[in-house]
């Protein structure tokens, strides 16, 4: 994160009931579930509709290097 997004970028969830916003600083989240960011983002890269949702499904964000994929040569991305 680049200059003062860390502080200015939110995230939104809405439980569906009246009232039910709640807002997230991007620092927040981090601190929360650091996964979740990365998640998102490539979420809003995916296609909209059917087949987007379906490839989302296959997606797999492990915190740390320990994972079950050890075959895949996957490759760690430090997110900080």
């Amino acid at each position: 994160m680049t200059g003062k997004k860390i502080n200015d970028k939110f995230y939104y969830r809405h439980s569906g009931r009246p009232g039910g916003l709640t807002i997230e600083t991007f620092k927040e989240v981090q601190n929360r579930i650091p996964s979740r960011i990365l998640e998102k983002a490539v979420k809003g890269m995916l296609p909209k509709g059917p087949l987007g949702r379906k490839l989302f499904t296959k997606l797999k964000v492990y915190k740390g290097s320990i994972h079950p994929h050890q075959a895949q040569n996957p490759t760690y991305i430090k997110l900080d």
